[in-house]
């Protein structure tokens, strides 16, 4: 109850995040969705990301910006932020300046771990896994709490030695994302049907082309862009590369697809899974983390090894099934437990609390 009493005292916080726009992603989604309820609570939010410095793009995917900004900046930026609370949401080149100035200076902070980058950057490149997960271990150690999504991520992070693990879960705009914005056909809905629809980075490491090579009826629809968009284009030709829609236009092509496809292995959490479901839409995808965490057996989504497989049964889930279900999610409760697990930079040290791998966050 301490920290929870704590917490409700604090006026402000630095969010100090790698990951930002132009980038159109989960992360991005939840941390201005998580300021979006602070603010409407009170507090005063700042950032600190790369559109505060100059940046380079990085190597093999350009649409990430990666900072070059030199510690001495990254110290001034957090210094007159003046804040109550710092919460460091990546673990690049920012995430980890953020985090070197606060164990310096004895300051508390909390980490999220947002994507698994072991797999990740082994999809890229031949380094082990076992190397970036110790990497990823020292940089979340210090700090008192590390929000992760789903119970099944902190249950793998205790495995990789990860001891202060608490959940922060995800939420869903259930006005944009409805069912009543479906087309069925006109424009560019004009699509021979069933529509089984991808929406995500076209990179290898969302295992798209395991979408893509599926021999389904109807058409294939990716929304979305990538290192991989153009090559992926000239192979599967009789795909529809619709690149990136936001806001109302995003939503209408969820709402007019009738199944969604999520060929990720390697997701934490996938929101996409809840923006589909909000929709009206049941999904198709492989058992593993995310999909287990967000579908289980609740009946909305078919999880199968047999992806083509799972995309036949989705096909026969009652959309207004998957409508009911996506409602039991909101912001507000994410904002929550966002907020619980918020340090104050000047909180005494404390023991940190059991991994959340083994059931519900405990109160801190």
């Amino acid at each position: 109850m301490a920290a929870s009493f704590l917490c409700r005292q604090m006026k402000s916080v630095l969010i100090v995040t790698d990951a930002w726009h132009p980038q159109v992603n989960g992360v991005v989604n939840s941390l201005e969705q998580v300021a979006l309820g602070l603010r409407a609570r009170g507090m005063r939010v700042e950032f600190l990301t790369p559109g505060d410095f100059p940046t380079v793009p990085m190597p093999g995917y350009k649409e990430i910006r990666l900072s070059i900004a030199l510690p001495r900046r990254v110290r001034k930026r957090i210094e007159m932020a003046n804040v109550d609370a710092i919460h460091i949401a990546t673990e690049g080149p920012l995430g980890a300046m953020a985090r070197r100035y606060c164990v310096r200076n004895e300051l508390q902070f909390s980490t999220s771990y947002h994507t698994q980058f072991p797999e990740y950057l082994r999809a890229r490149v031949p380094v082990p896994i076992k190397w970036s997960y110790r990497y990823l271990r020292r940089f979340h150690a210090k700090a008192t709490y590390c929000l992760v999504p789903t119970k099944t991520v902190a249950e793998r992070l205790k495995e990789h030695g990860f001891t202060n693990t608490v959940i922060w879960s995800r939420g869903v705009d259930t006005d944009l994302f409805h069912p009543d914005k479906r087309v069925e056909s006109g424009g560019e809905f004009d699509l021979k049907r069933p529509v089984f629809l991808f929406v995500g980075r076209v990179a290898v490491e969302k295992n798209i082309e395991a979408f893509l090579k599926l021999d389904l009826p109807g058409t294939k629809l990716v929304v979305g862009s990538g290192p991989q968009e153009k090559a992926l284009g000239i192979t599967y030709p009789d795909t529809v590369f619709a690149g990136i829609r936001q806001g109302e236009e995003l939503a209408r092509f969820f709402a007019s697809a009738d199944c969604f496809v999520f060929p990720s292995r390697t997701d934490t959490f996938g929101l996409v899974l809840l923006e589909a479901l909000a929709s009206g839409v049941p999904v198709a995808a492989y058992p593993v983390t995310g999909p287990i965490d967000v579908i289980g057996d609740s009946g909305v989504g078919s999880l199968d090894e047999d992806l083509g497989a799972a995309c036949a049964a989705a096909l026969k889930i009652s959309r207004k099934k998957c409508r009911e279900y996506a409602s039991g999610f909101s912001w507000e409760a994410s904002v929550d437990q966002f907020l619980k697990y918020l340090p104050p930079t000047d909180r005494p040290a404390a023991e940190p609390p059991a991994a959340a791998g083994s059931g519900a966050p405990r109160d801190a």
